[in-house]
């Protein structure tokens, strides 16, 4: 296995937001909408856009960052090549969907809602995907893997796992 190429984040393009927070400035409730189509250009909320955010809404950034950690909709970190999620609803969670959430999180190295730092992998948590006669459930960007036993996890991680280090060559 190779070691992880870890760079600095480029600063983001702050641009794509002006029209938004033009169309959104002075409209009550409007945090909300702002906060997700700033997540859907990014993919996540980085620090600089939540202070664009803030500054373009004349709201002051406690508010922008009360929003948006208040919603498990927003996330604050880059999702991984490999997103993983576990669905922990009634039925997954009835097939023991908690103790895959530790394996994975053992496996990866982090908890739910972190992204790995090689950027390969990130977990995520859902209330349900919608699976539930395959349960438990664990999605790898879209990709199911049904009725899902421990001592499988680290197999299917593998897999990925070969796929990033293919394409990165």
């Amino acid at each position: 296995m190779t070691a992880a190429k870890i760079t600095p984040e480029a600063a983001p393009d702050l641009t794509p937001l002006d029209p938004i927070l033009d169309e959104y400035r002075g409209q009550k409730g409007a945090v909300i909408p702002v906060l997700q189509k700033a997540q859907k250009i990014y993919g996540y909320l980085p620090p600089e856009v939540l202070r664009r955010i803030a500054a373009g809404m004349r709201v002051p950034l406690s508010k922008i960052y009360g929003v948006a950690t208040f919603y498990n909709q927003f996330r604050f970190e880059k999702l991984g090549r490999y997103h993983v999620q576990i669905c922990r609803g009634t039925a997954c969670h009835v097939k023991g969907s908690a103790t895959l959430q530790k394996v994975l999180e053992q496996n990866l190295g982090i908890k739910a809602g972190q992204t790995t730092r090689d950027g390969v992998f990130s977990l995520e948590v859902v209330a349900c995907i919608g699976a539930c006669g395959l349960a438990p459930v664990i999605s790898v960007n879209g990709e199911f893997h049904a009725s899902v036993k421990q001592e499988e996890v680290g197999k299917i991680l593998d897999v990925y796992r070969k796929r990033a280090e293919s394409e990165d060559g």
